[in-house]
């Protein structure tokens, strides 16, 4: 037998224990980072609605909070002068033409940077008090959007903007999925006006086809003129809103001081059924 000097042994015993360890590595089944291809407009539209709100016909609430940004000219940064939180609860129809219809009711509530809500604020722009008006909107059937696999646009718009064969961007990573959406606002609307979405989920909930409703999650960023009650005609500049939030189970989970309020103020928009 030949025998083995002790740099030989311990060069062997080392590779013995990393065969061991290469044996008990975690298993590496899972897809690597990417795009997530979902080929055909059918699959695109049934995801994104199970992302965005339910396959069933069915009261969907998110909660989501932020912070509101001015912007005025190139030389002076954004400068945070707001929070929010809101509800937007939506709802989707069925209809005839195996399309459907997503509807809802946004109640947003505006907080100082210290987290308190507000009913004034002082302008840094104007110098002026302002009075706060939550920003309050229903849709209603045929001002929301339809979703088709000819793609997601207002409803009212349907005749402006051309068909095309839906395809959302869908990404994968470290157990998540996620999508990367822009909205189609109506033409006309003034300028600026965009938002740029992504909504989040397990894996493991996507791949169930089962589940109807995605756990989401989201975050978001919207460019939108002045709000009306800021007073700020005839100054240059914009608003830009960041918010993150997550849809929920009902609105039994919405936070106590925002239900309370909403429900006290806006009973009519705690539910976005169109038939109601």
């Amino acid at each position: 037998m030949t025998s083995l000097s002790r740099r030989e042994l311990l060069v062997t015993a080392g590779g013995m224990v990393l065969a061991g360890s290469a044996c008990s590595l975690p298993d590496t089944s899972e897809p690597a980072a990417g795009d997530l291809d979902l080929n055909t407009p059918e699959q695109n539209l049934r995801a994104f609605i199970r992302m965005q709100a339910s396959l069933r016909e069915e009261d969907v609430p998110w909660w989501y909070n932020g912070t509101i940004y001015g912007v005025i000219g190139e030389e002076k940064n954004p400068e945070a002068l707001l929070r929010f939180e809101g509800m937007e609860m939506y709802w989707v129809s069925h209809l005839d033409n195996g399309s459907y219809e997503l509807t809802g009711n946004t109640v947003t509530f505006f907080r100082d940077l210290d987290g308190h809500m507000i009913d004034r604020f002082d302008n840094p722009y104007t110098g002026k008090t302002n009075s706060v008006s939550p920003a309050v909107q229903g849709g209603g059937a045929g001002r929301g959007f339809n979703l088709s696999v000819h793609g997601v646009r207002p409803t009212r718009a349907l005749d402006q903007i051309p068909d095309q064969p839906l395809k959302k961007w869908w990404s994968q990573g470290a157990g998540v999925v996620w999508l990367n959406n822009e909205t189609v606002y109506p033409p006309g609307m003034s300028a600026p006006r965009a938002q740029s979405q992504s909504m989040f989920v397990s894996a493991d909930a996507f791949r169930d086809d089962s589940v109807l409703r995605l756990p989401s999650l989201f975050s978001s960023t919207v460019f939108m003129p002045w709000l009306r009650w800021l007073e700020m005609d005839g100054h240059p500049g914009h608003l830009v809103w960041h918010a993150a939030g997550a849809k929920l189970a009902s609105i039994d989970q919405l936070p106590a001081e925002y239900r309370q309020r909403a429900e006290q103020e806006y009973p009519e928009q705690m539910s976005a059924n169109p038939r109601a």
